[in-house]
């Protein structure tokens, strides 16, 4: 006997000390392989319910039994609890990208759009950003009438007519719901701080964000000081102010509030002149879903989940793998 398995010698002995062994392993192997209910293997072993419930515990508490999941979407789940645990998140939802080289966009919209149905509820009020990932999500939201629900824009408009305008997004998900919807009547960036002051002091604005500030839920995206970026696009800000903002530090925003690395707010006057939801009135909502992922935004949603703490992030696996690699 002296060829015999450590390991295997230690089991038998174990196995003949152990006046259950044999019961739970077959208690085991009836309700993970055969796949019969609890109740089943109660049945055929003779024994209760509440006895193949303590068998079967033990066999996984004793690491006789080892379950693997082998599924091309068990590395995305993994992604998605590290990102949970790391940033202290309620939720990580991610959505499968084929490689980095692709834009994600679309793919975030869709699972965006499938998500966001889930969590609305009557008699609440949403506060709701912009931007080309959230536009795109408005196909995939599956509408419904909800009692009493209020969305309100976050942020003012632009003048030009153009898709990717934040009173139109706001308009469109309100009707999704056949909600109220209340929009700022101002541009989302104004001309100086002055003109700033006034709109929101004696023109009323400020009531609109008001009420903003006490949404149950906000639904936001961000954008990075790429030129290809929506403000930028859209001409919110000219290239001399983005290359004025990129030398200030900045390196993205979130509903015009532009931050650094840190997600502090840059020392410029872009700051001063948008009519938005501040830093401090967003952190106050509790329920935060930030929607945004790509290679041009990896410092700004690094940036802005310091900022304002969102409780769930949906993004890409592409984005979310290199958050983490650089935490």
């Amino acid at each position: 006997m002296s060829g015999d398995d450590p390991t295997a010698r230690a089991m038998r002995e174990r196995a003949a000390t152990d006046p259950h062994n044999q019961l739970r392993i077959r208690a085991a192997w009836l309700y993970y392989v055969e796949g019969m209910t609890q109740a089943e293997v109660a049945e055929r072993l003779g024994v209760s319910r509440v006895m193949i419930t303590r068998l079967i515990s033990d066999a996984r508490r004793r690491g006789e039994v080892v379950i693997r999941i082998k599924s091309s979407l068990a590395p995305l789940i993994e992604l998605q609890h590290r990102l949970e645990e790391r940033f202290g998140l309620e939720r990580a939802i991610l959505a499968p990208l084929a490689g980095p080289e692709l834009d994600p966009t679309r793919a975030i919209a869709a699972v965006a759009g499938a998500y966001v149905p889930g969590i609305i509820e009557p008699d609440t009020t949403i506060g709701v950003g912009w931007g080309r990932t959230l536009h795109m999500m408005l196909p995939y939201v599956e509408g419904r009438p909800v009692a009493g629900l209020r969305v309100v824009s976050l942020l003012g408009g632009i003048s030009q007519a153009r898709r990717f305008n934040p009173a139109e997004f706001a308009w469109q998900f309100a009707e999704l719901f056949n909600a109220e919807g209340y929009l700022i009547p101002a541009p989302a960036l104004v001309d100086s701080p002055q003109t700033r002051h006034a709109l929101l002091e004696h023109c009323g604005l400020d009531q609109i964000l008001q009420m903003a500030e006490t949404s149950n839920l906000a639904l936001l995206s961000c954008g990075g000081i790429d030129s290809l970026t929506t403000s930028y696009r859209v001409g919110h800000v000219s290239e001399a102010e983005r290359q004025s903002l990129i030398a200030a530090g900045a390196v993205g925003d979130i509903l015009f509030n532009f931050l650094d690395r840190n997600g502090e707010a840059v020392d410029h006057p872009v700051n001063q002149r948008s009519i938005s939801l501040s830093l401090d009135r967003l952190k106050r909502i509790r329920k935060k879903v930030l929607i945004s992922g790509g290679r041009d935004k990896i410092d700004i949603l690094r940036s802005v989940i310091r900022a304002v703490s969102p409780t769930v992030l949906v993004t890409d696996e592409q984005t979310a793998q290199v958050i983490l690699e650089l935490e």
